[in-house]
């Protein structure tokens, strides 16, 4: 069973049994077993360095090499076009909220932002911090936030247009971007990044926090046309700029070394799966084992998201009778599941699926759910 494995420990030189839960949790969140492994195994010493990776220098050679290998298996399992750098920063996507304004966003020029809540407001805010011309060019507040918003007029003439690709919270997704117009659309991908396939057509610049779908918290990966650069404004300090960490291959002061090792261990777990095809396909059964209980059952689990809207990532519905979500909850800890609970500004119950989320563990839960009905329809 995926929740219990069998490992040499390293000191005491004997097999022990490890229980592992099936973890649903939004983020951080469930990392691949076989990264986990790896990264064991070599935390001590890392390739006969005498030296655990987040000890050594991030100038030496050894680390040299990891960062510049995680680079290039990025940009060939995203397909990254040529004319995007890959940047290696931290502050996570609330950290870019305001770099991207700062930086994009041209004197005189207007933004435009998609609103499609939580994540997608709080870039707003930074920019109307700011002092920045936007409009919003399409929203779903009207309706909590359960839907995509399509189709979606963008006005001409923009510096960029700013959207979140799946939204944690609420559980919706878009399944294709849309055409900004004459303007490039800037993608917080940070809880669907590398879960499947990118058009790079539309893109000017996509972002990601990693502690979802690509590594453990506090690396944010930027993948941003070059063209930005010119944009930049003399005012605005060196570490706030992306041009920085262009010119010094996001080597210009000491980066979140463990973490790009981890994210380098994930790029090859994805390389195995099959690629982001793979990937896609196996988030789509994940996905649907959930979902066809939602829907079977429509007088007992309450979907939150539009069906043709509804996210690979992260399922949220709640129950009809409110009052029985305590007893859910403890249910599945005593299943070894977690992480479930839906988020503070919502409520109801949320599943994150993530890259990382076998099927067993999105065929526990479907189980799970029918079982607690027939015990409480």
């Amino acid at each position: 069973m995926f929740s219990n494995w069998l490992y040499l420990h390293p000191y005491k030189k004997k097999q022990v049994f490890m229980k592992r839960i099936f973890n649903f949790s939004a983020g951080p969140a469930t990392l691949p077993l076989e990264v986990l492994t790896e990264a064991r195994d070599e935390f001590l010493d890392f390739q006969g360095s005498g030296m655990s990776i987040i000890e050594m220098s991030h100038r030496g050679g050894i680390f040299q090499k990891v960062h510049d290998e995680s680079m290039a298996r990025l940009r060939a399992v995203a397909a990254i076009p040529e004319r995007f750098d890959i940047l290696y920063m931290t502050g996570g996507a609330s950290t870019q909220f305001a770099l991207i304004p700062m930086n994009l966003a041209r004197k005189g020029g207007k933004a435009g932002y998609i609103n499609t809540g939580v994540w997608s407001k709080k870039a707003i805010e930074q920019a109307k911090i700011l002092g920045v011309d936007f409009v919003e060019v399409a929203s779903s507040k009207d309706q909590n936030h359960n839907y995509i918003p399509s189709p979606i007029n963008v006005p001409a003439g923009l510096d960029y247009v700013h959207m979140t690709s799946n939204n944690t919270i609420y559980g919706t997704q878009f399944r294709t971007l849309p055409n900004p117009g004459d303007s490039k659309l800037v993608v917080d991908m940070s809880s669907d990044f590398l879960s499947r396939p990118i058009d790079w057509s539309h893109i000017g610049m996509a972002y990601a926090g990693l502690q979802k779908n690509a590594g453990p918290s506090g690396l944010t990966v930027v993948i941003i046309d070059r063209e930005y650069y010119e944009r930049e404004k003399e005012e605005t300090p060196s570490m706030f700029r992306y041009s920085t960490f262009a010119k010094e291959q996001s080597l210009y002061n000491t980066p979140p070394t463990f973490q790009i090792y981890m994210f380098g261990l994930v790029l090859k777990w994805i390389e195995k799966q099959g690629g982001l095809t793979a990937v896609d396909a196996a988030n789509e059964k994940k996905a649907k084992l959930i979902y066809d209980v939602i829907d079977a059952h429509p007088d007992f689990y309450l979907g939150h998201a539009r069906k043709e809207d509804r996210s690979l990532m992260n399922v949220t519905w709640n129950l009809a009778k409110q009052e029985l979500t305590d007893d859910f909850l403890k249910g599945t800890k005593a299943a070894s599941m977690d992480g479930l609970k839906g988020h503070r500004s919502v409520g109801g119950l949320r599943a994150s699926i993530y890259n990382a989320m076998p099927l067993e563990g999105c065929q526990a839960l479907a189980d799970y759910m029918k079982d607690f009905l027939k015990k409480n329809g």
